[in-house]
Parts: C-alpha cells; sequence; structure tokens
C-alpha cells in the first residue's frame, strides 16, 4: 500500500537528518502504528541503515549489528565484540572516518533494553560524545510504549534530555482511510473507519478486499484469519508482557463503562482498577471520557471506552463467540457481522464528527458529550467565545431526506440546554451530521449541517 500521511513527522526527521552535530531519536507508539514504516521511507532517503532486534542473546545482537553496518562501514563485521560499549566506541570511530553520519535506526529496542540492562547507559556516553563528534543520527523505536517513553521522558533515565526528537506516534488520520484503500463514496470509508480504525497496517491487509464486510470476515471472524487474535497478540508483545489486563479489557468490551461496573464484573474492589486503567491508556487500548464540561480530574462520571474501532469490533464480534465462531459457516458469521456492525459505524461516526468541530471553521473548541443521569444526551457539545453547539450525529447509510432532517432538528432542540456553565447571553447554535442528508430549502436560523464527506475533509 502506498505510503501516506506522517508529513509533520517526516519533515522533523528530514531537519534532524541535515542537522550538525547529529543527535539521538526515540519513537514510540502502539503496535501496528507504522513506526518501521516511517523510518524505513526516512532512511531510503539518504545512506540511513535500518536493524530490528529480536530476543536473542546479547553475543548474537551484536554480531548481527556489526554484520548490518558492514554494508555501511566495511570491516565491521569481522570483528568481535565483547560488549556493547566496545561496538559503539568503534562505530563512533568508523562513522567519523568514513563520514557516514546514518541515520542508524535500533527498532525493536525493547528486545535489547530488556536483555542488556547497561545498554541504555552506554549509549548515553555514545550519544554525549562518539556520535556527536561524528556527527551521527542515532534513531531508537519500539512499541513498548512505557520503556520507550522512560527512556526520554523519566528523569533518572540514563538518556533523559538527550533526545533531539521525541516522537509519540499515532493513528493516521480518518481522512486519509478513503484514498487509501480506493473508497471514493465517504459513506464507505467510514464504515472501514468502523472496522480498522487509524492503523495502516489493517488498512494494509483490508486493501485487497472490495467491501468491508468481506474483509472482517476473512481477516477477522475465519479463525484462520490473520486479526482473529490480534488482542492477545497485542498484550502479549508488550515489554513487560501485559496479559494480565485482558480481563479488563473484556469487561469493557462487553459493555462496562464506569469503574464500579468493571469491579463488579472482574469481581475485584474498585480500588484496585486505578493502575490496569491506567496502564490500558498508556497502551492507547482505553480512553478515559468525561462529560463536557466537567474537570479533567473529575472521576464521578467518568467513563472508560476502547479506544480503538478495531478493538470494539474485535470484542463485540469474536471475544464472546470463540466457540461459535470454531464451527460457524460464512453465512452464520456474516450474520452476526450484520446484527452487530451498525451500531460499531453509529459509534464510530459520532467520534469523527467530534473530532471534525474544531476543524470546522475554526471557530469551536473541542467537542464532547454530554450526559446526566437519566437526563437528555448530547452526541456533540463544543464552546465558542460567545456560543454554544449542540449537535446529533446521527448514521444512516442512506440519504436522509428533508422531512427526516426536519424531524431530526426538531428532536434535538427539544432537549434543551445541557446542565452546564454558559454565561449569560450565550447563543445556542445547533449541528445535525449525518453521513447523507438534502438540507431543508428554508432551513433554520442557528443549525448547521454536515455530512461526512465534509467530515473526512477536514480529518488530514
Amino acid at each position: 500500500m502506498e505510503f501516506r500521511d506522517r508529513e509533520p513527522e517526516r519533515r522533523r526527521l528530514r531537519r534532524l537528518a541535515r542537522g550538525a552535530g547529529g543527535g539521538l531519536l526515540v519513537v514510540w507508539g502502539r503496535r501496528r502504528v507504522g513506526k518501521s514504516r516511517l523510518l524505513l521511507e526516512w532512511i531510503r532517503e539518504g545512506r540511513g541503515l535500518y536493524w530490528v532486534a529480536d530476543e536473542s542473546a546479547p553475543s548474537l545482537q551484536r554480531r548481527y549489528l556489526a554484520g548490518a553496518l558492514e554494508a555501511r562501514l566495511p570491516g565491521f563485521g569481522r570483528a568481535e565484540y565483547p560488549d556493547w560499549a566496545s561496538l559503539f566506541a568503534r562505530l563512533g570511530r568508523d562513522a567519523k572516518n568514513a563520514g557516514w553520519r546514518g541515520p542508524l535506526v535500533l527498532d525493536e529496542f525493547p528486545y535489547l533494553a530488556r536483555s542488556s540492562p547497561e545498554l541504555p547507559s552506554v549509549l548515553q556516553g555514545f550519544v554525549d560524545r562518539d556520535a556527536h563528534e561524528a556527527g551521527l543520527v542515532l534513531a531508537l523505536a519500539g512499541s513498548s510504549q512505557r520503556m520507550m517513553q522512560g527512556l526520554v521522558l523519566r528523569s533518572d533515565a540514563p538518556l533523559y534530555g538527550r533526545a533531539r526528537e521525541a516522537m509519540k506516534l499515532l493513528p493516521i488520520p480518518p481522512g486519509h482511510l478513503g484514498p487509501a484503500l480506493g473508497l471514493r463514496d465517504p459513506v464507505r470509508a467510514v464504515e472501514a473507519y468502523a472496522a480498522w480504525g487509524g492503523i495502516p497496517r489493517y488498512w494494509e491487509l483490508a486493501a485487497p478486499y472490495r467491501d468491508t464486510r468481506r474483509a472482517v470476515d476473512d481477516l477477522v471472524l475465519d479463525p484462520l484469519g490473520p486479526l482473529h487474535d490480534e488482542p492477545a497478540r497485542l498484550l502479549i508483545e508488550e515489554t513487560p508482557p501485559a496479559t494480565a489486563l485482558r480481563p479488563v479489557l473484556d469487561a469493557i468490551g462487553s459493555g462496562a463503562h464506569r469503574v464500579s461496573e468493571i469491579a463488579g464484573r472482574l469481581e475485584q474492589p474498585a480500588t484496585s482498577l486505578a493502575r490496569p486503567l491506567a496502564r490500558l491508556q498508556e497502551l492507547d487500548l482505553v480512553e478515559r471520557e468525561i462529560p463536557f464540561g466537567e474537570p479533567e480530574r473529575s472521576g464521578k462520571r467518568a467513563l472508560y471506552k476502547l479506544a480503538d474501532p478495531f478493538l470494539r469490533l474485535w470484542f463485540t464480534l469474536v471475544a464472546p463467540r470463540r466457540g461459535f465462531l470454531a464451527q460457524a459457516s460464512r453465512r452464520d458469521r456474516m450474520r452476526l457481522f450484520d446484527e452487530a456492525f451498525p451500531r460499531l459505524v453509529s459509534l464510530a461516526w459520532e467520534e469523527l464528527c467530534r473530532r471534525a468541530v474544531p476543524l470546522l471553521g475554526g471557530r469551536w473548541g473541542p467537542a464532547r458529550r454530554f450526559w446526566l443521569g437519566a437526563g437528555p444526551e448530547w452526541d456533540v457539545v463544543a464552546r465558542s467565545k460567545d456560543a454554544l453547539l449542540l449537535g446529533e450525529a446521527k448514521w444512516s447509510a442512506r440519504e436522509l431526506s428533508p422531512a427526516e432532517v426536519e424531524r431530526s432538528v426538531r428532536a434535538l432542540r427539544a432537549n434543551g440546554v445541557p446542565a452546564v456553565a454558559v454565561p449569560p447571553g450565550t447563543a445556542v447554535h445547533s449541528c445535525l451530521f449525518a453521513p447523507r442528508l438534502r438540507r431543508p430549502h428554508t432551513p433554520a436560523r442557528n443549525i448547521d449541517f454536515v455530512d461526512a464527506a465534509e467530515v473526512l475533509s477536514v480529518l488530514r
């Protein structure tokens, strides 16, 4: 699949490679998010070298790395290196003598650091002296977000403050998904996003298929599919493995969103969930949601949800039905998909609408949902300097008629205004988000209409 997006990151990487004195780059992000692909694209622009670590013994890892460096520094792989200090000392000398400035990319760095705990300290001296004198750029990458962030953000870490660039790679914005999969219809692109989210590896796997329905069946629902056990792999490949967090994901995926509900499903005290939930947020697998207007630190009405559309799909369709899927026919699997997928698309559509609000004309601030007890709920609430935006995100794969649009607007306005602090004189503005709609010939005042094409156009 064609490499897409990442232009802000690529600009920073090029600037680092061109700068004098070399430097250290640290890149992290959840698995499958495209770290390796970004770094490979970067080194192809010059004479860089990409090397990926594994779980071999340190002596073998040094031999493998030295052999790879032979391609840029002739003779480097012919020597034996008893420790990492000797390897990097020679790397600094040879790179300086050859005028080679890299970048040298060490991917899956957590494997190295786990088997050689002294390595970060060795790299501290290398970055401070030898790499600087040679003007060499060194890049460390990995999916263990706790370890990679700790390298540069924890004040007691050897590499703290050394990185010239420290990047957390996020999922690709949704607006790129349609072009990546050849989907010209924005409604089909939203449906694809509800299955794959912004994870480019999933896009690559789905690209050969003509429709999302068939792709989900082959890749996810079929027990032989490459993504049938994906969440388990995401957890076990963390460093250290995060498999103990799986029950929390199961509870959230099955509909428990408050801490008390999650604790009840797990038969554990609510006080025991603070660390597991924090770790899952750190891994970008779970998101904490609070109503619009609620203080960030407030926990009274906070909800926890799966942060990734693919995980929502997996925990809805696969997790509770492993036995059924093991013996189900394709027709049975498709029936299961058809029953559950509309709700998943509706949730994804709401999220996309909220993400788009601050980018639609630049008037509004960040948008959230609002709920309070048994009262009305609003899909989209945002604020500007002098107005409050109240929006409904209505999902329908077909076009809404003017009559349906008018009914939706009346229902939205019938909810009134949420119980948030609104300064006197604040105007209330309404917005209906629908993938396809025909706007009324005489729309009411203070009402906007936004479709899928407009939402995706700003999410790039």
